[in-house]
């Protein structure tokens, strides 16, 4: 069962960076919402005892701003695209992955970056990946409608479409609406086309959902039959008995995201060596079971994946696409931002 969107709605009550239970002191862990999770992490419960302490966030940019305000914790847990935003703003150090086993055995397209590995160095241990693509009730929406992208501005779906509260989700859709299948190589005038397909897009919504809990809701009242998700909702709406279809491969593409570890730079010298293990525990098979079992998402490492019988990756909507991708890969930092300053204008009305 995946019940990661549970998780989430239960701990939305714990403010941004409340540890969420005060375990092993050792290490704080710095984590997406109900990532507290003690099957991905097994040898270092049996090694330390307990869980590390967790403090939560719940978006990307909000958990840099309150890194970058001096907020200290060991470990954090970012996606690709904010690794360089880190290392610019000397807020992490690199890891030792001699001491993390299962980093040599992490398919080698999530780590040829030279933002997370620059001259053997390495700032940037990529553990999870999953997909953001269309998901529709199919009750109500004809696969046709939803067969592309278009269907966000389609003028019969107002009021019933809802958009993610993030900003990277929405402009890989945006992007790939409107022809763009690498977002590294955007132009202005493509970032325009996009913007307007998006402010089009934004008169159909009725709501930008924050965390798949608040998907799920929308869906499941018939308040929103089309939305942008990831596989959480899916799973989760699918295991409540809804007919409800996640479109990877839509006429125009769907976008794939990946994240990871990074070593913050104030950690504490006598958490490395959880933190080491930690990171390992993610890698494993172990691990790579959890993240499908609780939240839907794949492993990076190859061979903790290759554990996942083949039929448990297509009931999560985790086999591989044949259709076209569009990769949350790091982005240039100038164009982020410009890309977070115009969703905030587009959401606003403007």
């Amino acid at each position: 069962m995946n019940i990661r969107s549970f998780l989430i709605a239960s701990a939305a009550a714990v403010t941004l960076a409340t540890g969420a239970m005060a375990a092993d002191s050792k290490l704080t862990v710095f984590d997406w919402a109900g990532f507290d999770q003690k099957n991905l992490i097994p040898e270092y419960i049996a090694k330390y005892g307990d869980q590390p302490t967790y403090a939560f966030f719940g978006d990307d940019d909000e958990a840099f701003q309150k890194l970058s305000s001096g907020f200290k914790v060991d470990i954090a847990h970012p996606c690709s695209q904010m690794i360089q935003k880190y290392r610019d703003a000397g807020l992490i150090q690199p890891w030792d992955v001699s001491k993390i086993p299962n980093y040599k055995d992490i398919a080698a397209s999530y780590t040829n970056s030279k933002v997370f590995t620059d001259n053997g160095t390495v700032w940037y241990i990529p553990t999870d990946f999953g997909y953001s693509a269309t998901l529709y009730n199919a009750d109500k929406v004809p696969a046709a409608d939803a067969s592309t992208l278009q269907v966000f501005v389609d003028p019969k779906y107002k009021g019933k479409i809802s958009l993610p509260d993030n900003s990277d989700d929405v402009w890989a859709l945006a992007l790939l609406a409107t022809g763009v299948t690498d977002w590294t190589t955007t132009t202005d005038a493509q970032f325009k086309a996009a913007a307007d397909w998006l402010r089009k897009a934004h008169k159909n919504v009725v709501s930008y959902w924050s965390d798949p809990s608040d998907l799920n809701q929308l869906m499941a009242s018939g308040q929103v039959t089309v939305a942008w998700s990831w596989s959480d909702s899916a799973t989760q709406l699918k295991d409540k008995g809804m007919n409800v279809v996640f479109n990877r491969e839509p006429k125009e593409g769907a976008s794939s995201w990946f994240c990871g570890w990074v070593h913050m730079k104030n950690a504490s010298p006598d958490a490395t060596d959880r933190a080491n293990l930690f990171v390992n525990d993610f890698l494993s098979p172990a691990g790579a079971q959890a993240l499908l079992d609780d939240f839907g998402y794949s492993s990076t490492n190859t061979k903790s994946e290759a554990t996942i019988p083949a039929d448990q990756l297509v009931a999560h909507n985790l086999s591989p696409v044949k259709g076209t991708l569009l990769a949350q890969t790091p982005l240039d930092q100038k164009l982020r931002d410009r890309m977070v300053e115009e969703f905030q204008k587009i959401k606003s009305g403007f």
